[in-house]
């Protein structure tokens, strides 16, 4: 996530930035869904088996309190994204730790691991103290090998309400190069925090920036615009900025309209939380219906996280893992198999399968290609399981992983036959040579429709508080939308910061870029860096075994 902020703050000017801080919008979102939740987690853990009575009750005593710490703890709701882990769990696979460690009235404690050939996940809970139920931010959670090499990951957590408790998964896509390894797993100096708000007189009618002085909680002020996406529909980009700006990780800011009766307005469609500004501000973007936002008596508010108890320090756990248990079910299987739908070189190279995942390992000669597809499923026996892209940051490997569910017995999957089936083709190609001319620029909205590379694209282009938007939109919803916009040649390239955050596969593509402080002339010569093209219908499929 640093790297992203760090490459936009310094190369905004002179490098194409396509995207966002996805990582950071998500877990803007994420920490916006997790705390509606206050459902009672849950999930057994079977105790394993063992060839003899004796050793039986040798593994009972020895491990009957980790047993019923797990039985109390239900990990239903936490994995439901993750099914692999939970299928394992209900298999009684996975490693025991149940250590725990208590600082400041806070115990953190790690249950168990499951660690195989395509990643490292930890189920974890932290206890509070009495109190201390608010939403809850770590300033770092990692693993640290032996070495002091921090291990970077994701965790995902709920309240247990009923235990007092929040329930939580540690995931890295670190493989052990050994049998063992000894490791740390480390919490950094955790936050409680509580939604409050800041009222706002924020006109949506006003077509000119507004901008807020806020001065509280660490917040400078916030401005505003307003953009009519269509007769119907607002746009409202909202910019946070922070007195430090290292305080956007850990707090979530969104603006709230509210009726007259003070119901809180829904929002039209998703909205997009904590894109990185030009200047490190926290920016969100929400659409809503015109004819709500504009109701005489609709008031506006700022909604944010506010610090009203921390502990600082670190809790460190230090145990050994071990892959020995997941390799059972382990099987790694090379493949050569070119696939000539996708550009680049492409080949299946390798296929691991583990008791939690199915990863499929793609090679591309043609740098940074990927897999031009939106929707992923394998086939195995007969029965699917869905897939995401991994999103790895390599130049020549892509991969694609599978989360196993119980309907997939482990056994079965070396004798099956398994197909990768892909679906919605979304291509970003390189932008035409030939520029777009924009004339008379000035604070009228001016537009014009001209073909581009087959699609039939709407140009709109005006000033607003000195800086230059330029819209694109075309009515051919195949065409995937304009991915930034440029002007000049060679190293006098000036891009265009993307103003609407938006994603493939949702049946739009209306783009907007802005320059800021535009004092160039009234006729602009302009490029698109890429365009995307999609095919909805378009499927690919990949025979990767045939079974036995």
């Amino acid at each position: 996530m640093e790297s992203i902020e760090k490459k936009l703050k310094d190369e905004m000017q002179h490098t194409p930035v396509s995207y966002p801080d996805f990582d950071q919008m998500f877990e803007s979102i994420q920490r916006g869904e997790l705390r509606d939740k206050d459902t009672a987690l849950g999930g057994a853990r079977s105790a394993r088996k063992r060839k003899a009575a004796i050793a039986v009750s040798i593994a009972v005593a020895l491990t009957a309190a980790p047993v019923y710490a797990a039985i109390n703890y239900d990990w239903t709701d936490v994995l439901s994204t993750r099914t692999g882990i939970q299928t394992a769990l209900q298999q009684g696979l996975g490693q025991s730790i149940e250590q725990s460690v208590t600082k400041n009235g806070v115990t953190l404690t790690v249950h168990t691991a499951f660690t195989d050939e395509n990643r490292t996940v930890l189920l974890y809970s932290l206890n509070p103290g009495e109190g201390n139920s608010q939403h809850i931010y770590y300033e770092s959670m990692q693993l640290v090998d032996r070495e002091g090499t921090p291990i970077e990951g994701n965790y995902v957590q709920n309240w247990n309400e009923e235990l007092g408790v929040y329930q939580g998964y540690f995931e890295s896509d670190w493989v052990m190069s050994t049998e063992n390894s000894e490791v740390s797993f480390e919490l950094n100096n955790i936050r409680w925090t509580e939604d409050t708000s800041y009222a706002i007189d924020f006109e949506p009618e006003k077509p000119a920036n507004q901008t807020f002085v806020v001065q509280r909680d660490g917040i400078d002020t916030i401005s505003i615009d307003a953009f009519e996406q269509s007769e119907e529909q607002l746009m409202l980009k909202s910019s946070i900025s922070l007195i430090d700006p290292a305080d956007k990780v850990w707090s979530w800011y969104r603006l709230e309209a509210q009726k007259p009766s003070g119901e809180v307005i829904a929002a039209a469609e998703p909205s997009v939380f904590g894109a990185p500004g030009q200047n490190q501000e926290y920016t969100t973007q929400q659409i809503y219906n015109t004819s709500e936002i504009n109701e005489e008596g609709t008031k506006f508010r700022l909604v944010y996280d506010r610090e009203v108890d921390r502990a600082d320090g670190e809790w460190d756990l230090q145990f050994s893992l071990s892959k020995k248990q997941m390799e059972n079910g382990t099987v790694k299987k090379q493949l050569d198999i070119p696939i000539e739908e996708i550009p680049g070189g492409s080949r299946v190279t390798e296929m691991v399968v583990t008791p939690t995942q199915i990863r499929i390992v793609l090679n591309h000669e043609e740098a940074y290609t990927r897999v031009p597809y939106l929707n992923y499923q394998l086939n195995v026996g007969g029965k699917l399981i869905p897939g995401y892209d991994a999103n790895l940051e390599g130049k020549h490997k892509s991969e694609l992983r599978f989360e196993l569910s119980p309907e997939i017995e482990l056994s079965s999957v070396g004798t099956s036959p398994i197909t990768l089936i892909a679906e919605h083709r979304a291509d970003q190609i390189k932008g035409r040579e030939e520029p777009v001319l924009l004339t008379g620029i000035s604070e009228e909205k001016q537009s014009f429709t001209q073909d581009y590379e087959g699609y039939p694209v709407t140009w709109t282009y005006y000033t607003k508080d000195n800086n230059l938007y330029i819209e694109s939109e075309s009515s051919d919803l195949n065409f995937g939308g304009i991915n930034q916009t440029y002007y000049g040649q060679g190293f006098d390239k000036v891009y265009g910061v993307p103003s609407i955050q938006d994603f493939a596969g949702n049946g739009k593509n209306k783009r907007m870029d802005v320059y800021e402080n535009y004092r160039g002339a009234n006729e602009l010569e302009i490029y698109a860096y890429m365009y995307g093209i999609e095919q909805p219908e378009a499927e690919l499929r990949v025979a990767l075994t045939d079974g036995e």
